[in-house]
């Protein structure tokens, strides 16, 4: 992979395979890849996960990030986060859903490893760069992960896309990619959403890593990369920027 002309790029696991972080760190291993999110999206698979990174194979990979739970029982939260805080040492990114956060105080523990997600049109807040400036204003180091699907479905001229990458892009750590449909669904990107990504692109840098939450076969991998690096490609304003 020449990385002077190609983003870096992999997949988040549970895209893969559906709470099985093995299987879908397998289904990657020899396909090129630089990057891999490692997601415990409930409750009770982050225990496992986090026991078995000893065990984890994960040399091949220069960028490696957490997905905490998007779902849990509010009182187990103090566990979730001094369970995150034990592997603070590691310096990877934990990816949180800004709607399960309930106390604030236990996060900001975890200072600028902690990226909060933009949401889609189910949630009640992180959806826009309105609502991001409240969030961030309560974790003043947390960076971003920009979910391009998510911006799209709530606007699909692409202006909040815009306005969140205008506002929060100092704090960009990754990119979820994705097309996200009208049931809030990810799928595989269409022509439409190649286009629309296209219109941001720009305002990327080019070291962010994309992160694909794309559903797709071991079989439909390198296509579907191909797919994503038409959406988001490099010219030399990202690569300066």
């Amino acid at each position: 992979m020449e990385c002077s002309s190609l983003r870096p790029s992999g997949f988040s696991t549970r895209a893969l395979a559906y709470a099985d972080f093995r299987r879908g760190l397998g289904m990657v291993s020899n396909k090129g890849l630089d990057s891999i999110e490692l997601s415990a999206l409930r409750q009770n698979e982050l225990a496992p996960l986090l026991d078995a990174l000893p065990t984890l194979d994960l040399s091949g990979f220069e960028y490696v990030s957490i997905h905490a739970p998007s779902q849990y029982a509010p009182a187990w939260e103090e566990e979730l986060c001094a369970r995150l805080h034990a592997e603070a040492w590691r310096r990877w990114p934990v990816v949180v859903h800004p709607d399960a956060i309930n106390n604030f105080a236990l996060w900001r523990q975890l200072g600028a490893l902690v990226c909060i997600e933009n949401m889609d049109k189910r949630k009640p807040i992180g959806r826009t760069a309105n609502e991001l400036t409240h969030i961030f204003g309560q974790l003043p180091e947390a960076a971003l992960c920009f979910d391009i699907g998510h911006a799209r479905q709530i606007d699909l001229t692409m202006t909040e896309a815009y306005l969140i990458l205008r506002e929060f892009g100092s704090r960009l750590t990754q990119v979820h990619v994705s097309e996200v449909n009208t049931r809030s669904k990810h799928d595989p990107l269409s022509y439409s959403s190649i286009v629309a990504f296209q219109e941001v692109s720009r305002l990327i840098p080019a070291h962010v890593p994309l992160i694909l939450e794309t559903p797709v076969s071991e079989e439909e991998i390198e296509a579907e990369i191909a797919k994503v690096r038409e959406a988001l490609p490099l010219n030399l304003q990202t690569m300066l920027a």
